[in-house]
């Protein structure tokens, strides 16, 4: 008589039959599955001793039920993520989570490099100047009515540009006769002194310091001969088309004021 081959599960003959050897002995094919088989945490259904089967934290998939639960593309070759449970291709991942380029619509894909700025975010090659269409990349910039510009091209376009060398004035600067200056661009036509801060006049639109609009155009005193400039609340005296300081009109004789 030969020996019992029988299944260590249901003790039912083996011979002529499938089974598979384990370290407790021999198992025909459904007390296998049963025993030792996982079930699929998408199907539910036990994952057989003849199909692939993946694994990931701690669930277990037949490799026809490891799909995005989106647009049900396998997963068992292609890149995916997780979000709350739930299995994601990349591209439906970017789809539902990942921000659109404000500039040329397209996803932001994870890992790429990108610019966020105002609650919108670009493409870091699709973040241009509005001005000369440079990425501006960690540049400086400066926004305006939805669009950015390079320091450079803002200046340009907006900034006030100095009365006397019609560059940009960048930071500070003064106002004479309702237009901007750079403050060392206002000087006296005469001797060049810078006159920001400083007292002066000016004669057909030119600005003159005091000193220079005295020598070139004030009339003279005829006592001291100095300029009578009038700045600063100064007096003078007419007479027969000479001028006096009203401190110099006096008595030639003696020197009792006249005015």
């Amino acid at each position: 008589m030969s020996e019992a081959f029988d299944c260590a599960k249901c003790s039912e003959s083996l011979y002529g039959r499938k089974y598979i050897q384990t370290d407790d002995g021999p198992y025909c094919v459904p007390c296998y599955d049963n025993t030792f088989a996982n079930t699929c945490a998408e199907c539910q259904q036990l994952i057989g001793h003849d199909s692939r089967e993946l694994f990931y934290e701690d669930r277990h998939f037949h490799e026809g039920c490891f799909r995005c639960c989106r647009c049900q593309r396998s997963l068992a070759d292609e890149p995916f993520t997780c979000q709350d449970s739930e299995l994601l291709c990349n591209d439906c991942y970017c789809s539902a989570f990942s921000s659109q380029c404000s500039a040329c619509g397209e996803t932001v894909m994870p890992g790429s490099r990108k610019l966020e700025y105002g609650g919108q975010t670009w493409h870091e090659h699709c973040f241009l100047c509005s001005g000369c269409e440079q990425p501006l990349g960690s540049r400086s910039f400066v926004p305006d009515k939805g669009a950015h510009y390079c320091v450079p091209c803002y200046e340009n376009k907006f900034a006030p540009r100095c009365a006397r060398c019609s560059k940009t004035l960048t930071q500070g600067g003064v106002t004479y006769r309702d237009q901007p200056w750079h403050r060392e661009c206002l000087v006296c036509t005469g001797c060049q002194t810078p006159l920001a801060g400083q007292q002066f006049t000016s004669r057909e639109d030119d600005p003159y310091c005091v000193t220079c609009f005295g020598e070139l155009f004030a009339p003279k005193c005829s006592s001291c001969k100095r300029p009578i400039t009038g700045l600063g609340g100064g007096k003078y005296v007419s007479f027969e088309d000479r001028h006096w300081h009203h401190s110099c009109f006096s008595c030639a004789r003696c020197s009792t004021s006249l005015d």
